[in-house]
Parts: C-alpha cells; sequence; structure tokens
C-alpha cells in the first residue's frame, strides 16, 4: 500500500541501516504477512547465514531485534519460533509499518478504524476536562495549519499533530505513547481519505467542531465530535477504496 517514496524519512533510515536491519525487515514481513506462521520455527540458523551472506553475530542480532519486537521466541538448541499473533509487539513503529506492507488495504483500514474508534473519542473527552492552557494552544496550533494548508500534502502534518497533540492533552503517558505510535498507521488513512477532490473542506469543519469542544472543556461534545468526524472519515475512505469498510 505504501510505497518506498511514500514513506516517512526515519524509516528509509532503519531500512538501510545495516546487514541486520536487512534481515529483520525481510524476516519480519514474512512473519506479519503469515507466510512464516506462529509456531513455526524460522529457517535453520545455517540456512539463514547462507541465504543473507552474513556472519552468526550478524544473523543472532536480528533474531534478538526479532525477539524484543515480540516476533519470536529464541531458545538455546531449538532455535527461534514465531510467537502468536496475540503476542506480537503491535505498536513497535516497525511492525505496525510491516502491517501496512502486508496486509489488504481495505482489510488494514478497517482495522485502524476499529482502534480509533476505541481510543480517539475517549481521548478527546479525558483531554477535554484536564488539559492546560497551552495543550489547548498547541491543538490549536495544529488546526490552523489546517487551516493554511494548500494542498493535501500540506495538510498532511499538522492534521497529524491534531490528533497527536490530543492523546499528549490527557496528561496520560501512556495514552500519549499510545497516540503517537498511532500516527504512522494514521498517516496512511489520511493519505487514503486526503484523494477525494473535497478533502481539505471537508476535514476542516470536522476538526473545528472537536477543538471548540476541548476550548469550552465540554467532555460529551469533545467525544460525540470525535465520533461523528470518524464516522464521515470511514465514507470517505470507503468512497476511495472497494468493496469498502464495515460500518461495525
Amino acid at each position: 500500500m505504501t510505497s518506498r517514496a511514500d514513506a516517512p524519512a526515519y524509516r528509509i533510515d532503519q531500512e538501510t541501516k545495516g546487514l541486520h536491519g536487512r534481515i529483520v525487515r525481510d524476516l519480519g514481513l514474512r512473519i506479519v504477512s503469515g507466510e512464516l506462521k506462529p509456531g513455526e520455527k524460522l529457517p535453520h540458523e545455517t540456512t539463514l547465514i547462507e541465504t543473507y551472506e552474513v556472519s552468526r553475530p550478524v544473523l543472532r542480532e536480528a533474531v534478538r531485534v526479532l525477539t524484543a519486537k515480540g516476533l519470536v521466541v529464541s531458545r538455546q538448541r531449538s532455535g527461534a519460533t514465531v510467537r502468536p499473533r496475540n503476542e506480537w509487539h503491535l505498536l513497535d513503529p516497525d511492525v505496525l509499518y510491516w502491517m501496512i506492507q502486508t496486509k489488504p488495504e481495505a482489510e488494514f483500514v478497517s482495522t485502524l478504524m476499529a482502534v480509533r474508534r476505541v481510543f480517539e473519542p475517549g481521548a478527546a473527552a479525558l483531554a477535554a476536562r484536564v488539559a492546560t492552557p497551552a495543550q489547548l494552544q498547541s491543538i490549536e496550533a495544529a488546526y490552523e495549519g489546517m487551516a493554511k494548508a494548500r494542498t493535501t500534502d500540506e495538510l498532511l502534518e499538522p492534521d497529524l499533530a491534531f490528533h497527536r497533540r490530543i492523546a499528549e492533552a490527557t496528561g496520560n503517558d501512556l495514552l500519549a505513547y499510545i497516540g503517537n505510535m498511532l500516527s504512522l498507521a494514521l498517516r496512511e488513512s489520511i493519505k487514503l481519505s486526503s484523494r477525494l477532490p473535497n478533502t481539505h473542506a471537508l476535514s476542516l469543519p470536522r476538526h473545528k467542531a472537536i477543538l471548540t469542544a476541548l476550548q469550552n472543556h465540554d467532555a460529551l461534545a469533545a467525544q460525540q465530535a470525535t465520533l461523528v468526524q470518524l464516522e464521515e472519515t470511514i465514507q470517505d475512505i470507503s468512497a476511495v477504496i472497494a468493496p469498502g469498510i464495515p460500518m461495525n
């Protein structure tokens, strides 16, 4: 779904960071795509060394990285085995990126929108109650950046910042972390909805309603405005990709 040219700069840095990075990416993609299934062992160490033409220490470092991401469990003498999907660290930026690359577009967006519908309304409601004046100003600044945008490319970064800063304004470090980790996936969602010719005109009033509710410290209005924004975003994306995204 995402071409290399579209990938954020930090992703390109990750992809070119060395031999073990190449192995991590390749094996990670094979695991996340389902080519290597939970419970299945990775190819034997000797086979992988020959395949990638690397030393044993380089290969073992790659396996350690995959272990840290929750994708495999490695045991002495028995090798590395793919872990169950529910044990993967799905908010790890690499794992999330591999999901974006390997899932069918509609399936990925459906998964993402379900997460957003659970996470964002609650975060907005909490932010409306506890956000500081400085945090509200930072959210407003992101909205103003959206308003000033003249192209969909210019709209992307302030739109991402708007949602990220709401999570930060909850005053909850864990929610802020989740909001930040979701930014990579949210970027792809925004790119999809931006294929509509009137995306800018559609997006601004939705975000303005959320901002106004936050500024009024109205938790219920912030929650409702966020739900409305998400439902309309689902409709926008459904108009872009076929056969569409389930609404439930």
